[in-house]
């Protein structure tokens, strides 16, 4: 075989590798996958409620038992609308703040100093959703979502292009 063939081959292989993008499908992927795990926790919690009503922590004032409530809320209520993409960016911001509260929770009612938590320590869990909320923050729901099929209508209806979509 000719040498430029061989090195031709694998050369093809990088470039359509690295070359293709698929953004939007990759945002469809971590809201479910975000918006699922979320979703999990608070329907495992609605099933212990009567367990976990003592044992939650009281946070803004709050009793345990509706600090309790108002997580599952958020936990359940929050991930169905993160999956569907619909107000996403609005719905990323109720359980960011929870997972900020859970994390200040967990490192200061644990008897060890923050910087000798190990990667055992359940503050680890809260502290991966805020960065995948963040992550989402900044990059919006993508082109697979409710509210981008939404932006387009008010566009349409509104005799504007989409272009006008795509420079936000």
């Amino acid at each position: 075989m000719n040498r430029k063939k061989v090195l031709a081959l694998p050369k093809k292989i990088y470039v359509t590798t690295t070359g293709y993008s698929y953004t939007h499908l990759g945002r469809l992927f971590l809201r479910l996958f975000v918006g699922i795990m979320l979703l999990q926790f608070g329907i495992r919690q609605i099933g212990q409620a009567a367990v976990l009503a003592d044992s939650f922590p009281a946070v803004f004032g709050l009793s345990p038992e509706v600090s309790m409530w108002t997580m599952i809320c958020i936990e359940v209520g929050c991930s169905v609308f993160i999956m569907a993409g619909f107000l996403t960016r609005i719905m990323l911001l109720p359980p960011f703040i929870a997972m900020m509260t859970a994390a200040y929770q967990l490192i200061h009612l644990s008897p060890k100093a923050p910087y000798l938590l190990s990667w055992e320590q359940p503050v680890y869990l809260p502290i991966m959703f805020l960065g995948i909320f963040f992550f989402l923050m900044l990059v919006g729901p993508g082109k697979i979502s409710v509210d981008y099929f939404l932006s387009l209508h008010m566009l349409h209806s509104s005799d504007h292009s989409e272009d006008e979509l795509e420079e936000v």
